[in-house]
Parts: C-alpha cells; sequence; structure tokens
C-alpha cells in the first residue's frame, strides 16, 4: 500500500519524480511537449536583472507565470513591450496562443489592451478579489 508524506519542504528529487512522471505521462499520451523556458529581462545600467517575464513556451503555446516591472518604470507601456518580446519569441517557436493569469486588477486590464481576453474567473482567490485567466491567439506580424 502507498505511504502519503504531507510536506512544506519537498526535496529536489522528490519534485524531479513528480515533473519526471508526468512528463512522461503526457508524451506518452498527446506527444513532447518542447517546453523551452522564455524570460524577457528588465536590466538596470550595471545589467543586474530588475524585472521582467518568466514563463515557458510548450504544446504551441506561450505561458508567462512571472511578470513583474519596477515602480518607476510603470505607467509607461513596459509591460506591454515586455509581452510584446515575449509573444515574438513564442511565434518564432511555432507557438499560436499564449496565456497568462493574475488577481491585480492594474494587470488585467494591461493585459486586456495587449489583446488578452478572459477565458476563466476564480472568485474569491483571493479573499476579495478574482483570479482571472487570459488567453491570445498569435499570429506572424
Amino acid at each position: 500500500m502507498p505511504l502519503f508524506d504531507v510536506t512544506d519542504a519537498p526535496s529536489e528529487g522528490d519534485l524531479a519524480a513528480i515533473g519526471e512522471g508526468l512528463t512522461a505521462f503526457n508524451a506518452a499520451d498527446i506527444g513532447p511537449s518542447g517546453r523551452r523556458p522564455l524570460a524577457v529581462l528588465i536590466r538596470d545600467e550595471s545589467g543586474k536583472a530588475i524585472g521582467g517575464i518568466s514563463g515557458y513556451t510548450g504544446w504551441g503555446w506561450l505561458f508567462t507565470q512571472w511578470l513583474f516591472v519596477p515602480e518607476t518604470l510603470r505607467g509607461q507601456g513596459t509591460a506591454g513591450k515586455l509581452l510584446e518580446a515575449a509573444e515574438t519569441e513564442a511565434i518564432a517557436r511555432g507557438c499560436h496562443g499564449a496565456w497568462i493569469d493574475t488577481f491585480n486588477p492594474q494587470a488585467l486590464r494591461a493585459y486586456q489592451r495587449q489583446g488578452y481576453a478572459i477565458f476563466g474567473e476564480l472568485p474569491e482567490f483571493p479573499i476579495g478579489r478574482s483570479r482571472f485567466f487570459l488567453q491570445k491567439k498569435l499570429s506572424s506580424r
């Protein structure tokens, strides 16, 4: 019988067992994802990363996991420029769509200005807000 171990400190090996198992299952089920990391970094004058986008491409989609714009660069269209750069690279990798999620109202408006449309909502995540899931069709420009 399996033993269940609830933990808030899984080892890298523990997480690798889950990730590798799921990756192998999905590859056998629908084919390899072709997953590749994708980042667009904002660097300061010294070359230090101070913000940007982090995500990945796989199965023809760009997923933006994190997008952070430093306060000094907000309100200048920086988020849109980051998304555009990531989308351009995703298209070059053969992607046909992009998706992102947020519970920040300002970010939601920024993503919608970039052509992302809501396809799902998770109310009260976190309490008092909704988490929105957005997608965008990508095409060669």
